[in-house]
């Protein structure tokens, strides 16, 4: 799911960053807006990808016994 609103985030970033839509709030700059969400949006989906292998490591424990044919006295 991080994954996804990162790809959203970054995609928000890339339009405000190209001019192709223009926000007309008086104390935000477009194109500091685009590179906030453009770096919120990688840094996202490092995380997601950071937590997800951590997540997946398993450890494996293996118990071998062995037995013998010799007769115990």
């Amino acid at each position: 799911m991080a994954i996804g609103l990162g790809v959203v985030l970054i995609l928000a970033g890339l339009i405000l960053l190209s001019n192709a839509v223009t926000l007309n709030l008086s104390h935000v700059n477009d194109t500091s807006l685009g590179w906030v969400l453009l770096l919120v949006g990688v840094l996202a989906i490092v995380i997601s990808l950071v937590v997800n292998e951590q997540r997946s490591r398993r450890t494996v424990v293996q118990e071998r016994r062995e037995f013998h044919d010799e007769p115990r006295i």
